[in-house]
């Protein structure tokens, strides 16, 4: 039994998508259908841009969405695969409601630029930050956050792992986090890369807003079920996909738990779709049973053919 995964943020990269477009027309037309829905050329950006350029948010969202949906469309035409399942690692959660019908891309590629957007205007820039934390157990985590809170924000806002997880808040609050982590055993803690404090209270006003845009998208069927970040339990009522992708802003990503709750589905193989590979060497640990691949290139394509 099949499950496709998609990447979320961190997964971007200059050139991704780029070989692909170049030797599969069902490619070159996603590149081309995100051109005209967003009115500028993502696929420049995207084959062509500087990391600066694809770093920023409001850009991340739609280039990695846009690449992803490329590697599925390649996928879906030379391999023929239909996942039983369907799972997204935040931002990743919108190419896996494309996958399973139940967002047009057109749509989902516009609501992601406006979903970065958002979420870089909530926080003005040096005020969030995010950081990984290795080493130390969920709870553990959670009790080191409130103790250095101080009546900052300072919250796990990706479970990636038992022992691999992302907190995000005030920039003071998570830099007090790292400092107490390294004293109590943290193999590793650090700042990430990022310009904002993903899947934290501090995104309230994206949540807000993305809700008003939500409003107008139009909700499809779905063809397989979907395990959201929210829940980390599969879900198919289409009453359910706009509040959750409301919630999905401030909530944590319960990746670690999302796959458990694949694995007792039954799902043997969990493919990952778009670029990158930083769900697969995350779904090894998670699912030492399964086998995992990748779809992001030529290369990985054809293993998948083989």
């Amino acid at each position: 039994m099949d499950a496709f995964v998609f990447p979320g943020q961190g997964s971007q990269y200059p050139g991704m998508g780029k070989e692909l477009a170049e030797n599969f027309k069902a490619a070159k037309q996603v590149f081309e259908e995100a051109n005209d829905a967003l009115g500028f050329d993502l696929e420049s950006l995207c084959f062509s841009g500087s990391e600066s350029d694809l770093k920023l948010t409001a850009n991340t969202q739609p280039a990695i969405l846009t690449a992803s949906i490329a590697a599925l469309r390649v996928l879906q035409e030379e391999v023929g695969l239909s996942p039983s399942y369907v799972a997204g690692h935040s931002l990743g959660e919108y190419s896996a409601l494309v996958s399973s019908g139940v967002l047009a891309f057109a749509d989902a590629v516009r609501i992601v630029r406006q979903r970065g957007t958002f979420m870089q205007e909530a926080v003005p820039v040096g005020v969030g930050a995010m950081a990984a934390i290795i080493g130390i157990d969920q709870q553990k985590l959670s009790d080191l956050c409130q103790e250095v809170s101080q009546g900052e924000v300072v919250v796990p806002a990706n479970y990636n792992s038992p022992t691999q997880i992302v907190i995000a808040g005030h920039k003071s609050a998570v830099e007090r986090a790292i400092v107490l982590a390294k004293e109590r055993g943290a193999k590793r803690a650090m700042l990430l890369p990022v310009s904002a404090p993903f899947h934290s209270s501090l995104m309230a006003p994206a949540a807000q807003r993305l809700q008003g845009e939500l409003e107008s998208i139009t909700i499809s069927p779905f063809i397989c079920p979907l395990v959201s970040n929210v829940e980390a339990a599969p879900y198919q009522e289409v009453t359910r996909v706009k509040p959750l992708l409301v919630d999905q802003v401030c909530a944590p990503v319960r990746w670690s738990e999302s796959i458990q709750s694949m694995q007792k589905a039954g799902v043997d193989r969990y493919v990952e779709v778009g670029p990158g590979r930083v769900l697969s060497g995350l779904n090894k640990r998670l699912d030492r049973t399964a086998t995992h691949k990748n779809m992001g290139d030529v290369a990985s394509l054809r293993d998948l053919q083989g």
